[in-house]
């Protein structure tokens, strides 16, 4: 197959084309990126030089872009991973959310119907259902779950899971959707809570946490998460949403303690800071679909995959340095440095 993928300079996006070219050497894969500021050329390097992969760099809502891509490359199937996916960011500026994550995955589907009915997998987020009471550890989101967003961003995500679940309805569309816990692993920018946590316990700066840090989040490591794509691409029923869970609740401030202690370091400097607007208390997935349908099951215990994602930051110091340098730092004084 050839496989456009979207966002694939960011952080799942690359991790999908480094695993996708590994599992399937026969593929050949498109990586379409605008490349802001979470998409880092050099994350690709690895295989620019691939004659199976092509990079473009392309905003996804240039409609008359995409169908030029569409009509050099005449894709199989169409992976979006692209999308704006920081709440904080959302908060300051909802508009930029709307036009990439809606917008965006319309310009995406409109070419896929244009070119005969490209396949089309919209990567979404457990987000978009809102949040679960901290006292009710049976509860966990199912794909019937209604949706119920508290942000700018799950609200944008939502709307690009409707319209692509509309597009199936009404033009029969090929598609498919998958929800996700919160992922972690080599390559994530660091604005997330995991990389953001590694990178300031080596630079001995503090630790910002929100509130006392007791919300909970399911983590995946971002391998088993690709793993879950390729199988919904390749067998899963068009038409249907995917949950994708790790099925490893933690809280916040446990992850933060986790990582000062792997790297030696005192939780003095964790600082808590005033909670976010809107801040959802807990997300479970429930992944009971996938593993009955299609047989995927997380394989990656957290244990293992937060040493795993440590030691890779450790290794890759160039990589992550060269970002927290630039423009990410002017955002990250205006988003901690009162607070």
């Amino acid at each position: 197959m050839t496989i456009i993928v979207t966002g694939g300079a960011g952080f799942i996006g690359s991790n999908f084309i480094f695993y996708s070219l590994a599992a399937h050497p026969e593929d050949r894969i498109v990586c379409l990126d605008k490349l802001t500021y979470a998409g880092n050329l050099s994350t690709l390097q690895p295989v620019m030089d691939d004659r199976r992969f092509r990079f473009v760099r392309l905003d996804i809502c240039d409609r008359e872009g995409v169908y030029a891509l569409f009509e050099e490359e005449r894709p199989d199937a169409v992976i979006n991973f692209a999308a704006e996916s920081h709440v904080d960011r959302s908060i300051e500026d909802p508009s930029v959310f709307l036009q990439t994550n809606v917008v965006g995955a319309s310009v995406l589907m409109d070419a896929c119907r244009t070119f005969g009915g490209v396949r089309y997998h919209q990567v979404s987020t457990d987000e978009v259902y809102g949040d679960l009471p901290l006292d009710r550890p049976e509860l966990l989101f199912t794909e019937s779950t209604p949706l119920h967003t508290s942000s700018p961003y799950s609200a944008s995500k939502a709307g690009a899971d409707l319209l692509t679940l509309a597009y199936f309805r009404t033009y029969g569309l090929p598609v498919t959707v998958s929800r996700c816990s919160n992922n972690y692993g080599p390559w994530h920018f660091p604005e997330k809570l995991i990389p953001l946590m590694i990178v300031n316990c080596l630079h001995d700066r503090p630790l910002p946490v929100y509130g006392q840090g007791l919300n909970v989040r399911d983590w995946l490591y971002v391998e088993d998460h690709c793993r879950a794509v390729d199988m919904i691409l390749r067998r899963g029923r068009v038409g249907e949403v995917y949950n994708v869970g790790g099925n490893n609740e933690m809280r916040n401030i446990d992850i933060v303690r986790l990582i000062c202690r792997e790297l030696g370091k005192p939780e003095s400097l964790i600082t808590y800071v005033t909670d976010r607007k809107g801040h959802d208390l807990r997300y479970a997935i429930d992944a009971a679909k996938i593993r009955r349908e299609l047989g995927w099951q997380p394989e990656t215990r957290f244990e293992d995959g937060i040493k795993r994602t440590i030691s890779w930051y450790l290794e890759h110091r160039t990589w992550w340095e060269e970002i927290i340098s630039g423009e990410y730092r002017d955002y990250y004084d205006r988003m901690y440095g009162d607070r």
